[in-house]
């Protein structure tokens, strides 16, 4: 049996199946979909402290850029000098890139091991044979599903994906992996720092390898979430949305909107200049 099933997927299906009986026994219409958020708040609020030091090690690698850059400039053509430089660097500010790391791939496999395939296997309850896969691995008898789940949520059926969907509601069923798009985006642009227009890297001064590639993916990640919410189940979607969400508000409790003041910024000379 695949271990991750014991460790994680199991557990948050037992986790889900609880809050949904819950939910049903306090007459909570959509208890289904409210499951799912509730789950995710609860998955979220756990690993909330890796999250937190994930990005208090981000943020410190965003001060100690103009160092790098410097150090890259200084010893130009020297990798080894490079090397001692920078780790000399990182010393001297307590700092460990390594382990910086590791939050992130806990949160990674919690997320891809346990909490993704938990969902699959709970929105793919369609038929009794499906619901005795999921009571086999409930750990009470009192936790026990006797009958098939609704999987409407607001008049959206959790188990079917936007592209499914898109011939009976039409194309507002696109505002689904849209929403999941911007939210991302959003997140993602919360995570740089609030560099001003100034400090911004000039024209005709080629940037490195990770600014280059932070620049794409900051609008490239976004859509490829979109396409996939389009293509995955709404309950997917739901769940990804009240994880980003939760993690939007995380950023800001921690440091404000960040690279999304420039946004901000812009939008509000537009709006004085055009009033």
């Amino acid at each position: 049996m695949n271990p991750f099933n014991i460790i994680l997927v199991n557990p948050l299906i037992n986790l889900l199946v609880a809050f949904y009986q819950g939910l049903l026994w306090l007459h909570v219409p959509f208890a289904l979909g409210f499951a799912i958020i509730l789950l995710t708040v609860i998955i979220r609020a756990a690993i909330a402290p890796l999250f937190a030091s994930q990005q208090r090690m981000t943020k410190k690698m965003q001060e100690l850029a103009p160092h790098l850059s410097k150090i890259k400039e200084k010893h130009k053509g020297d990798a080894k000098k490079q090397q001692e430089a920078t780790m000399a660097l990182y010393k001297l500010h307590n700092l460990n890139p390594a382990a910086g790391c590791i939050p992130g791939v806990l949160q990674l496999v919690v997320l891809v091991f346990g909490l993704y395939p938990a969902l699959l296997k709970v929105l793919g309850v369609h038929t009794a044979q499906a619901l005795q896969t999921i009571n086999a691995v409930l750990y009470t008898p009192s936790l026990k599903l006797t009958h098939l789940w609704d999987p409407n949520f607001f008049g959206l059926n959790l188990a079917k994906t936007p592209a499914d969907l898109i011939g009976t509601l039409g194309w507002v069923i696109l505002l689904i992996p849209v929403a999941t798009g911007v939210f991302q985006l959003v997140q993602s642009k919360m995570m740089m720092p609030a560099v001003e227009p100034k400090k911004e890297v000039k024209k005709g001064k080629q940037e490195d390898f990770a600014t280059s590639f932070q620049k794409q993916s900051l609008y490239l990640i976004p859509f490829m979430v979109a396409f996939f919410s389009f293509r995955f189940s709404v309950g997917l979607s739901l769940y990804w949305n009240t994880f980003t969400l939760f993690g939007i508000l995380q950023q800001y409790k921690m440091h404000g909107w960040g690279g999304v003041e420039q946004w901000i910024k812009f939008a509000k000379s537009k709006y004085t200049k055009n009033g």
